[in-house]
């Protein structure tokens, strides 16, 4: 039995040391004031992944965000898997489409909205050195539907959006 166990570990050891995987994520935060009101809106987005060769990788990002106080607070939780491919390997930098399909789910002083997304966001990432790097996503390309709980119909929309959908974070690759 100990034979066993001990050629388990061992595996298990050799397989991490080989891992190619990475953490990491986005924080963001902002303070907005109007007319003396001032809104705080927060976020926090990890992200955990792995990559199966140079040129694919597979991750997902979960994350929570609010905004607003009172009755007025805007809360979302997201799930949003993907696969990664590498278009270019440019010395320490990379530059990669990340292709996933994402659920968030927003609540909006009781009124609650379940949104379904799939489609491509562009990024880029400059490693740093070889356990850190510098991420930047921006854009999406595809498709979003949401709909508001007890509501009959819901909003669909096709998106090439280059403007409002702009992040950075760190990785920690190991």
């Amino acid at each position: 039995m100990k034979k066993i166990l001990m050629t388990i570990v061992a595996a298990f050891i050799a397989t991490a040391m080989n891992a190619q995987g990475y953490i990491g994520g986005s924080l963001g935060f902002k303070t907005t004031s109007y007319d003396g009101e001032s809104t705080t809106t927060w976020s926090i987005m990890p992200e955990v992944g792995y990559n199966l060769n140079d040129s694919w990788a597979i991750g997902t990002t979960i994350g929570y965000g609010q905004s607003g106080k009172g009755d007025a607070k805007l809360k979302n939780f997201t799930v949003a898997p993907y696969v990664r491919y590498t278009v270019a390997k440019l010395d320490k930098v990379n530059v990669f489409l990340d292709g996933g399909v994402g659920y968030t789910h927003t609540d909006l002083a009781g009124a609650k909205v379940n949104s379904f997304n799939v489609g491509i966001e562009p990024g880029v990432a400059v490693n740093l050195n070889d356990k850190l790097s510098f991420v930047a996503h921006f854009g999406f390309l595809g498709y979003e539907t949401r709909k508001v709980k007890g509501a009959d119909k819901s909003t669909n929309s096709f998106e090439l959006d280059l403007d409002n959908k702009l992040s950075f974070g760190l990785y920690l690759n190991f």
